[in-house]
């Protein structure tokens, strides 16, 4: 086995592979042979850091130095200087978001990670997720050998249900009693799922797993399923992952050519097959009933429930579904053991949650956070606060059916109790931060058209419920709000929430209720006083000019779409409001800042 003195490792997730990822492991590629260095260090293409927005990414070991935003251009300085000369180069060092601006030289020293406890999120950045051995390297497979030569199912199970894992695709139901309830089902055919139809606005958690770790997910379900006694299992997958399901059909055919997988694994008698169905991308599918259907060559619609599941799912077959982030859970607890998995988090919510950051927050990515680490630690600690010196305004958790948190609650701690009590949701672990400059009644009718245009049709509730809701809410932001529009929106929010058939119809009015209930002075500016407190809403602002301060340059004129701002060279300029369509372009070009907004 070759040796090499330096290992440089290049994220190709699919936010660096955006940024421009590839161009730089090419530069790299040349610029090391041009120099006689490719048999010294090797390059490496990783899964994603989680710090998506600081890529592309490139990580130097044994230093472990962190370099930023890497352009093809740079590789031949930092060659020269760091693997040449052995000089770490600043100018691509991570830096810090305070006022201070301080250089981060090594990986380990960036805040962003200093609080993160990543189990699941372990190899992604590290390994080469298109190469089993390098999963190996890192304890790959161990779990599945321990159990399939050492532990019988029932020992096996009993692990996973003293850990305290719950299921992190949302509900948080015990992962150890639903496989439990799937063993006990009667049934000589038995399947299981992994649910990695992602479709929440601003998530990417599943996605960078399947992308960085796939092996990792693959692991966990065969120990599943030789718990439950099934031999075979499908990854839902939507077909706008390509890297995730490249990445996946590569480690299903790495693990069947090495016997991990198929017919007699490490001879022990166990089998298992596992496929790939690519999902079209409706949100709905995410449900599990949806989810089999859309597997079974159907339209992706819920089924009522019971029957459940694990009694008869997959084409009447018991099935058990756990999401992409429960499943790569599992390797690590049969390793390690229950109590390891338990002592990390809280009383009721055991180990850690991985959270998409996004939105008006410093440091947005990917975080794996430990469960009781409360919502100021994630936003200030690890995501580095609001930019700008702008205030904070809200947080909402769970994806577009999740809630609108303020200011407030932001010491209640990240666990499933906690935040079911402030009417939000886990749910798969969207997290959106909004700073002063977002307008909360625009916020909630932004996700509320997310669900209403995924609704699926089937029930009344959230079919018409939803689409009246939304109504309400146009209505409001374009000044015609009634105060008894609010009573109405709330009736009709619960009733929703009481009368859907799926999840996605019951938990499509929180955004609605969590923002009248924590928001509800906006409401009433919107409404009552007929103003957009975060001037958002274009049908209660107006732009206008200072006289004072205008310096007549014309520019505001020349860029302006409809011709609205009139006035002579070297003289105060003046908006025709009933022309000017609101877009905000005069105040934004203006150099002496004349424009104001109210």
């Amino acid at each position: 086995m070759a040796l090499y003195r330096a290992h440089v490792l290049i994220c190709k997730g699919t936010g660096c592979t955006a940024s421009g990822s590839a161009p730089v492991f090419e530069a790299f590629k040349t610029e090391l042979a041009r120099r006689g260095l490719d048999k010294e260090v090797m390059l490496v293409e990783t899964g994603c850091h989680g710090m998506c927005e600081m890529g592309p990414i490139v990580v130097v070991y044994p230093e472990g130095s962190f370099y930023c935003q890497v352009k093809p251009e740079d590789i031949p300085e930092l060659v020269e200087e760091h693997l040449y000369k052995g000089r770490i180069l600043q100018r691509l060092l991570y830096t810090t978001p305070d006022v201070e601006k301080k250089k981060i030289p090594h990986y380990r020293d960036i805040p962003f990670y200093g609080k993160q406890r990543r189990i699941v999120l372990r190899n992604c950045g590290y390994i080469n997720p298109d190469n089993i051995e390098e999963y190996i390297a890192r304890d790959g497979y161990q779990a599945l050998a321990k159990v399939l030569l050492e532990l019988p199912p029932e020992e096996t199970l009993d692990i996973v249900k003293k850990s305290g894992l719950r299921g992190r695709g949302g509900a948080g139901f015990p992962a150890g009693r639903k496989w439990e309830f799937a063993r006990m089902a009667p049934g000589d055919k038995k399947y299981i799922v992994c649910n990695a139809d992602e479709g929440d606005p601003g998530a990417f958690m599943d996605r960078s797993v399947l992308e960085g770790d796939p092996h990792s997910v693959v692991e966990g379900m065969l120990i599943g399923a030789y718990v439950i006694g099934s031999d075979e299992g499908y990854i839902y997958c939507r077909a706008e992952y390509p890297l995730a399901i490249k990445r996946l059909n590569t480690a299903i055919e790495q693990a069947t050519e090495m016997g991990l997988m198929g017919d007699n694994i490490m001879g022990t008698g166990f089998s298992f097959k596992l496929h790939i169905k690519e999902g079209a991308g409706a949100f709905v599918c995410g449900e599990e009933t949806a989810l089999m259907a859309s597997i079974e060559g159907k339209r992706g619609m819920p089924n009522p429930r019971p029957p459940f599941p694990a009694n008869s799912g997959l084409w009447g077959k018991p099935t058990n579904i756990n999401n992409v982030e429960t499943w790569a859970n599992i390797p690590q607890i049969i390793l390690n053991g229950a109590e390891w998995f338990s002592s990390v988090g809280t009383e009721t919510s055991k180990g850690t949650k991985i959270f998409a950051l996004t939105g008006k927050v410093n440091n947005t990515g990917l975080v794996e956070a430990p469960m009781g680490m409360t919502l100021r630690e994630v936003i200030y600690d690890i995501g580095g606060g609001i930019p700008n010196d702008k205030k904070f305004k809200a947080v909402q958790l769970g994806g577009p059916s999740g809630g609108c948190l303020p200011e407030s609650m932001l010491d209640t701690p990240v666990d499933y109790e906690s935040i079911n009590a402030t009417g939000a949701i886990m749910g798969s672990g969207g997290m959106v931060v909004t700073d002063e400059d977002t307008c909360i009644v625009d916020f909630a009718k932004f996700f509320l058209t997310f669900v209403q245009n995924e609704s699926c049709g089937k029930c009344p509730f959230c079919r018409i419920g939803t689409k009246r809701m939304l109504e309400i809410l146009e209505r409001i932001c374009e000044g015609k709000g009634k105060l008894e529009d609010l009573d109405l929106l709330e009736d009709l929010a619960q009733k929703v929430k009481d009368g859907s058939l799926c999840a996605l119809g019951g938990t499509a009015p929180n955004p609605v209720q969590t923002t009248i209930k924590y928001f509800r002075d906006e409401y009433l500016a919107h409404i009552v006083d007929k103003k957009c407190p975060a001037k958002v809403c274009t049908a209660l602002i107006h732009y206008t000019i200072d006289p004072d301060k205008c310096i007549g340059c014309t520019r505001c004129a020349r860029e302006c779409p409809v011709s609205a701002i009139s006035g002579e060279i070297k003289k105060p300029h003046l908006i025709d409001q009933d022309i000017c369509i609101k877009c905000g372009r005069c105040m934004a070009v203006c150099p002496v800042k004349a424009i104001s907004v109210e």
